[in-house]
């Protein structure tokens, strides 16, 4: 027996489609096309194309089942508020459109159940990151955590215990930002000023965080006298206080939405660059360490979205992140982090078998 899914996955930046097919051998995408969020006006003008070019190409087929993830909370009318991007997923409209039911879930609740099927030790999909004293270990039964950083910063864990995966829904990204010396107390403060409350961790843990940090450190907010020694390893000091460098003028002066990807490529050769990327790591780790000590996950914690994989050898290098996932006050946390196992998601459609999986579970239970 065989099921054709549409499924999508819709971030701030990204919108991606998909048919999906389940059966005897698993599931399969057998289509796939990408759109820009923010140049669409709703989801559905975008599934209509690629029903259109499916249909073209010889490719479409009844479909039995709707599933989109989203980056946002699911509301009671079955909508997602989507919460980088100007308009709402609206399951009824997509459901009237496609006369087939639809199922809206968070976009790391797709991920969620996506982890499920990776295995660790595919390094095509896969890289475990090694802990400070170069061990690793296999993730087991039970809870597995899930925090990537993206356009926002996701959160969601899934219960996976042999056949047998639940879900749930998370917005973990917008619980409180770790500090935990003066810089990181100072920019909680600068953006807790611009916010009018206290800041959220995924205005500093994600690309608009890369973004927010530097706009920091290249302000007049920022004294290098708030560097505690610890940064000299990784950042010359003196170049900080020799005054804002060209490349950094350069990116100031650019779009936006073009400083996290230039802030990161320059992360080896500038100095600005360089300590945003530290920070940005730090506040990365501890938030991930944080939220495993509320879940305690033997499954171990997968990092998803694009900034982990892009930037997959700055975080390994000097054991960048796993110094700073291990630290805790608490001896028997930093015990429990030294031996969690922790994973950058590499493969880029695991958003859309996420979304598929959970469509098959839902539509068997329909």
């Amino acid at each position: 027996m065989s099921n054709v899914f549409l499924v999508g996955d819709v971030g701030g930046t990204n919108t991606n489609l998909a048919l999906a097919r389940h059966d005897q051998s698993g599931i399969h995408l057998i289509k796939k096309a990408r759109f820009s969020t923010k140049q669409e006006k709703s989801l559905l003008d975008p599934i209509k194309r690629f029903l259109m070019e499916a249909r073209a190409a010889g490719t479409a087929e009844s479909i039995d089942f709707c599933c989109i993830s989203g980056a946002g909370p699911v509301l009671p009318d079955e909508s997602i508020p989507l919460t980088n991007a100007p308009w709402s997923i609206r399951a009824l409209e997509i459901s009237s459109e496609l006369n087939t039911p639809v199922k809206l879930i968070n976009d790391f609740t797709a991920l969620s159940y996506a982890v499920t099927l990776l295995d660790y030790r595919d390094s095509e999909a896969v890289t475990q990151l090694p802990h400070t004293d170069g061990s690793l270990y296999a993730p087991r039964d039970g809870i597995m955590l899930v925090i990537g950083a993206g356009t926002g910063l996701g959160v969601g864990f899934v219960d996976r215990s042999g056949d047998q995966i639940k879900a749930f829904p998370s917005e973990g990204g917008h619980s409180e930002m770790p500090c935990f010396d003066d810089l990181s107390r100072a920019i909680h403060r600068w953006l807790s000023d611009r916010y009018s409350y206290a800041a959220g961790a995924e205005i500093a843990i994600s690309g608009q965080g890369i973004a927010n940090i530097f706009k920091f450190i290249c302000s007049d907010e920022f004294d290098t006298g708030l560097l505690s020694s610890d940064y000299e390893d990784e950042v010359p000091r003196a170049a900080l206080e020799a005054g804002l460098s060209d490349r950094a003028r350069n990116i100031l002066a650019s779009r936006r939405l073009d400083w996290p990807a230039n802030i990161a490529l320059h992360a080896e050769d500038d100095a600005f660059c360089a300590l945003t990327m530290e920070l940005f790591t730090r506040l990365y780790a501890l938030k991930a360490a944080n939220l495993a000590s509320i879940f305690l996950p033997p499954g171990g914690v997968w990092l998803a979205g694009g900034i982990s994989s892009k930037n997959e050898p700055w975080l390994i290098k000097n054991a960048r992140f796993m110094r700073w996932f291990e630290k805790n006050y608490a001896q028997h946390i930093r015990q429990f982090l030294a031996h969690t196992p922790v994973m950058i998601v590499k493969n880029y459609d695991i958003s859309l078998l996420g979304a598929a999986v959970a469509a098959q579970q839902f539509s068997a239970h329909a």
